[in-house]
Protein backbone atom coordinates (compact mmCIF):
# COMPACT_ATOMS: atom_id res chain seq x y z
CA UNK A 1 0.00 0.00 0.00
CA UNK A 2 2.68 2.30 0.95
CA UNK A 3 4.50 1.78 -2.51
CA UNK A 4 1.13 2.94 -4.33
CA UNK A 5 0.85 5.90 -2.58
CA UNK A 6 4.64 6.90 -3.44
CA UNK A 7 4.10 5.85 -6.61
CA UNK A 8 0.35 8.12 -6.88
CA UNK A 9 2.33 11.05 -5.13
CA UNK A 10 5.87 10.93 -8.10
CA UNK A 11 2.96 10.89 -10.52
CA UNK A 12 0.94 13.90 -9.39
CA UNK A 13 4.39 15.84 -8.53
CA UNK A 14 5.85 15.46 -11.71
CA UNK A 15 2.20 16.24 -13.31
CA UNK A 16 2.84 19.76 -11.77
CA UNK A 17 6.20 20.49 -13.11
CA UNK A 18 5.25 19.29 -16.56
CA UNK A 19 2.47 22.23 -16.67
CA UNK A 20 3.84 25.42 -16.53
CA UNK A 21 3.25 27.29 -12.89
CA UNK A 22 1.06 24.32 -11.31
CA UNK A 23 -1.24 24.77 -14.32
CA UNK A 24 -4.55 22.20 -14.53
CA UNK A 25 -5.10 20.27 -18.03
CA UNK A 26 -8.50 22.21 -18.10
CA UNK A 27 -6.85 25.18 -17.12
CA UNK A 28 -3.92 25.04 -20.04
CA UNK A 29 -7.27 24.24 -22.46
CA UNK A 30 -8.96 27.56 -21.98
CA UNK A 31 -8.73 30.23 -24.56
CA UNK A 32 -6.51 33.25 -24.19
CA UNK A 33 -8.30 36.53 -24.29
CA UNK A 34 -6.84 38.88 -27.26
CA UNK A 35 -7.70 42.78 -27.45
CA UNK A 36 -8.29 43.71 -31.16
CA UNK A 37 -4.59 46.66 -31.70
CA UNK A 38 -6.41 48.85 -34.36
CA UNK A 39 -3.72 50.61 -35.17
CA UNK A 40 -2.16 47.82 -36.85
CA UNK A 41 -5.65 45.86 -38.19
CA UNK A 42 -6.96 46.58 -41.26
CA UNK A 43 -10.85 45.93 -43.06
CA UNK A 44 -10.49 46.30 -46.85
CA UNK A 45 -13.58 46.08 -49.01
CA UNK A 46 -13.87 45.55 -53.16
CA UNK A 47 -16.65 45.72 -55.68
CA UNK A 48 -16.99 45.83 -59.52
CA UNK A 49 -17.56 49.37 -60.40
CA UNK A 50 -19.41 49.82 -64.07
CA UNK A 51 -18.74 46.40 -64.37
CA UNK A 52 -15.37 47.48 -65.90
CA UNK A 53 -12.59 47.58 -62.79
CA UNK A 54 -12.64 46.84 -59.02
CA UNK A 55 -12.79 49.82 -57.24
CA UNK A 56 -11.62 49.72 -53.53
CA UNK A 57 -12.29 51.11 -49.76
CA UNK A 58 -11.31 50.68 -46.25
CA UNK A 59 -12.44 51.14 -42.99
CA UNK A 60 -10.17 52.66 -40.48
CA UNK A 61 -11.53 51.93 -37.18
CA UNK A 62 -12.21 48.78 -35.61
CA UNK A 63 -12.52 47.08 -32.47
CA UNK A 64 -12.90 43.94 -31.15
CA UNK A 65 -11.79 40.54 -29.00
CA UNK A 66 -10.28 37.06 -29.72
CA UNK A 67 -10.41 33.99 -28.06
CA UNK A 68 -9.11 31.07 -29.36
CA UNK A 69 -7.70 28.26 -27.25
CA UNK A 70 -5.45 25.03 -28.42
CA UNK A 71 -8.42 23.36 -29.73
CA UNK A 72 -10.21 25.76 -31.94
CA UNK A 73 -12.88 26.38 -30.04
CA UNK A 74 -13.41 30.22 -28.52
CA UNK A 75 -15.24 33.06 -29.87
CA UNK A 76 -14.64 36.33 -32.12
CA UNK A 77 -16.03 39.60 -31.35
CA UNK A 78 -15.45 42.80 -34.02
CA UNK A 79 -16.69 45.76 -34.90
CA UNK A 80 -16.39 48.13 -36.85
CA UNK A 81 -16.97 52.22 -36.93
CA UNK A 82 -18.90 52.54 -40.18
CA UNK A 83 -18.13 56.61 -40.38
CA UNK A 84 -13.89 55.78 -40.66
CA UNK A 85 -15.16 54.92 -44.39
CA UNK A 86 -12.04 55.53 -46.47
CA UNK A 87 -12.19 55.22 -50.01
CA UNK A 88 -9.51 58.20 -50.79
CA UNK A 89 -12.14 60.69 -52.10
CA UNK A 90 -13.92 63.28 -49.72
CA UNK A 91 -16.71 63.74 -51.73
CA UNK A 92 -17.37 60.13 -52.39
CA UNK A 93 -16.84 59.08 -48.67
CA UNK A 94 -19.93 61.24 -48.00
CA UNK A 95 -21.78 59.78 -50.42
CA UNK A 96 -21.00 56.47 -49.52
CA UNK A 97 -21.76 57.30 -45.75
CA UNK A 98 -25.36 58.85 -46.45
CA UNK A 99 -28.87 57.20 -46.96
CA UNK A 100 -28.11 55.20 -49.89
CA UNK A 101 -25.25 53.23 -48.81
CA UNK A 102 -24.06 52.63 -45.14
CA UNK A 103 -26.43 55.82 -43.28
CA UNK A 104 -23.49 55.95 -40.80
CA UNK A 105 -26.28 58.74 -38.82
CA UNK A 106 -28.74 55.51 -38.31
CA UNK A 107 -26.24 52.57 -38.40
CA UNK A 108 -22.60 53.75 -36.59
CA UNK A 109 -21.39 49.84 -36.42
CA UNK A 110 -20.95 47.11 -38.15
CA UNK A 111 -20.42 43.81 -36.17
CA UNK A 112 -19.55 40.08 -36.30
CA UNK A 113 -20.04 37.91 -33.42
CA UNK A 114 -18.88 34.11 -33.43
CA UNK A 115 -21.46 31.05 -32.44
CA UNK A 116 -18.83 28.62 -33.31
CA UNK A 117 -15.22 28.29 -34.08
CA UNK A 118 -13.58 24.54 -35.44
CA UNK A 119 -10.00 24.50 -36.34
CA UNK A 120 -9.73 23.04 -39.74
CA UNK A 121 -6.14 22.84 -39.92
CA UNK A 122 -2.79 23.36 -38.26
CA UNK A 123 -3.56 27.78 -38.54
CA UNK A 124 -6.74 27.68 -39.96
CA UNK A 125 -10.32 27.91 -38.52
CA UNK A 126 -13.52 27.90 -39.59
CA UNK A 127 -16.00 31.02 -37.82
CA UNK A 128 -19.67 30.38 -37.97
CA UNK A 129 -21.48 33.04 -36.75
CA UNK A 130 -23.60 36.81 -37.46
CA UNK A 131 -23.01 39.85 -38.88
CA UNK A 132 -24.93 42.84 -38.50
CA UNK A 133 -24.77 45.61 -40.91
CA UNK A 134 -27.13 48.69 -41.92
CA UNK A 135 -29.33 47.60 -39.41
CA UNK A 136 -29.77 43.87 -41.05
CA UNK A 137 -28.27 40.94 -39.40
CA UNK A 138 -27.42 37.37 -41.48
CA UNK A 139 -25.15 34.34 -40.98
CA UNK A 140 -21.98 34.23 -41.85
CA UNK A 141 -19.32 31.43 -42.19
CA UNK A 142 -15.58 32.89 -42.65
CA UNK A 143 -11.63 30.52 -43.18
CA UNK A 144 -9.50 32.36 -40.26
CA UNK A 145 -5.95 31.83 -40.91
CA UNK A 146 -3.74 32.53 -38.23
CA UNK A 147 -0.76 34.41 -39.68
CA UNK A 148 1.72 34.31 -37.30
CA UNK A 149 1.84 34.92 -33.05
CA UNK A 150 4.91 36.23 -30.83
CA UNK A 151 6.64 38.31 -28.49
CA UNK A 152 6.50 41.83 -29.01
CA UNK A 153 9.56 44.49 -27.84
CA UNK A 154 7.73 45.89 -24.78
CA UNK A 155 6.91 42.19 -22.95
CA UNK A 156 3.46 41.29 -24.66
CA UNK A 157 2.39 38.97 -26.78
CA UNK A 158 0.49 39.43 -30.12
CA UNK A 159 -1.23 37.06 -32.80
CA UNK A 160 -2.29 37.38 -36.25
CA UNK A 161 -5.57 36.75 -38.18
CA UNK A 162 -6.79 37.13 -41.65
CA UNK A 163 -9.80 36.21 -43.26
CA UNK A 164 -11.65 36.82 -46.52
CA UNK A 165 -15.10 36.60 -47.53
CA UNK A 166 -17.63 37.94 -50.06
CA UNK A 167 -20.89 39.44 -48.93
CA UNK A 168 -24.11 40.53 -51.74
CA UNK A 169 -24.96 43.97 -49.62
CA UNK A 170 -28.62 43.48 -51.29
CA UNK A 171 -29.26 41.10 -48.07
CA UNK A 172 -28.53 43.87 -45.82
CA UNK A 173 -30.72 46.07 -47.43
CA UNK A 174 -28.12 48.09 -49.33
CA UNK A 175 -29.56 48.60 -52.76
CA UNK A 176 -28.07 51.96 -53.87
CA UNK A 177 -26.44 52.29 -57.64
CA UNK A 178 -26.59 48.48 -58.16
CA UNK A 179 -26.02 49.58 -62.04
CA UNK A 180 -22.95 51.36 -61.30
CA UNK A 181 -21.75 49.30 -58.13
CA UNK A 182 -21.73 45.54 -58.14
CA UNK A 183 -24.05 43.65 -55.78
CA UNK A 184 -21.47 41.31 -54.28
CA UNK A 185 -18.59 42.54 -51.92
CA UNK A 186 -15.34 40.98 -51.78
CA UNK A 187 -13.98 41.95 -47.44
CA UNK A 188 -10.38 41.03 -45.92
CA UNK A 189 -9.67 41.68 -42.24
CA UNK A 190 -6.65 41.70 -41.08
CA UNK A 191 -6.23 41.60 -37.51
CA UNK A 192 -3.50 42.08 -35.22
CA UNK A 193 -4.11 41.31 -31.65
CA UNK A 194 -2.32 41.78 -28.63
CA UNK A 195 -2.46 39.19 -25.10
CA UNK A 196 -4.48 40.77 -22.14
CA UNK A 197 -1.77 40.53 -19.81
CA UNK A 198 -3.66 38.07 -16.42
CA UNK A 199 -3.69 39.68 -13.55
Amino acid sequence: MRLHLTVAALVSVASLLILPNGATGHAMAQAERYQVDPMHSSVVFRVKHMNVANFYGRFNEISGTVEIDEDGSGRIEVTINTDSLDTNSRDRDKHMKGEEFFDVAKYPEIKFRSNDIQKSGADTFVAKGEMTMHGQTRPLTATLKRTGAGADPWGGFRAGYETKFTVKRTEFGMDGSLKALGDEVDVIVSLECMREKQQ
